[in-house]
């Protein structure tokens, strides 16, 4: 997954697919190969820093932070012990600014993305020094090697083996790519 050669204009939604070999998501990657690219395993997006909370950003160009966002993405991937950047492939949806909450919502409810509805926190930023005792997310403990994680909590043994009980069930076909058991169970949402 590199990000793009050019600067990028307008804010962008972010779609990561995986093609690669980690073996909980195989039956995922299957769906990315051969350039058919149908199967998202995370949707985020790219605003500038402040947005989020009310912030406008408009003196920020939108292409330095979709740049920024993928690089925190890649940062991520090449940081856990077990996963592969050269897995990952990346993929935009061009809108203006009023439309990324709506595209976002509803790319994730179409596609219902694995790290978006059941392994939370691949989006996550490090909390920050103040916050050093909440839990590492699921994706954390899935997927070890963020050095700012490694100093949060654990997980509770019983959420960390129900997301491995349910990868397994996934990749043995009794989920359907929906994932709507990991919605019922009640395991949040990462809106990135």
């Amino acid at each position: 997954m590199r990000g793009p050669a050019r600067p990028l204009h307008r804010r962008r939604r972010v779609c990561n697919l995986l093609r690669g070999s980690f073996p909980s998501y195989e039956r995922l990657a299957a769906q990315n190969r051969d350039d058919r690219f149908g199967a998202p395993i995370y949707i985020g997006k790219a605003i500038p820093a402040g947005a989020r909370k009310g912030g406008l950003g408009l003196d920020v160009d939108a292409g330095q932070v979709l740049q920024r966002r993928l690089s925190e993405h890649a940062e991520s991937i090449r940081q856990a012990d077990n996963l592969k950047l050269e897995d990952f492939s990346c993929r935009f949806l061009v809108v203006e600014d009023i439309w990324i909450p709506l595209a976002e919502s509803m790319l994730i409810e179409r596609f219902r993305p694995m790290w978006n509805v059941m392994i939370d926190g691949f989006g996550n930023h490090d909390p920050g020094r103040g916050r050093r005792r909440q839990r590492r997310s699921q994706w954390d403990e899935l997927h070890p090697g963020r050095p700012w994680a490694r100093q949060l909590l654990e997980q509770m043994p019983e959420q960390s083996e129900r997301v491995r009980e349910q990868l397994a069930a996934y990749n043995a076909g009794e989920r359907d790519a929906d994932l709507d058991a990991a919605t019922e169970a009640g395991l949040t949402v990462d809106r990135g």
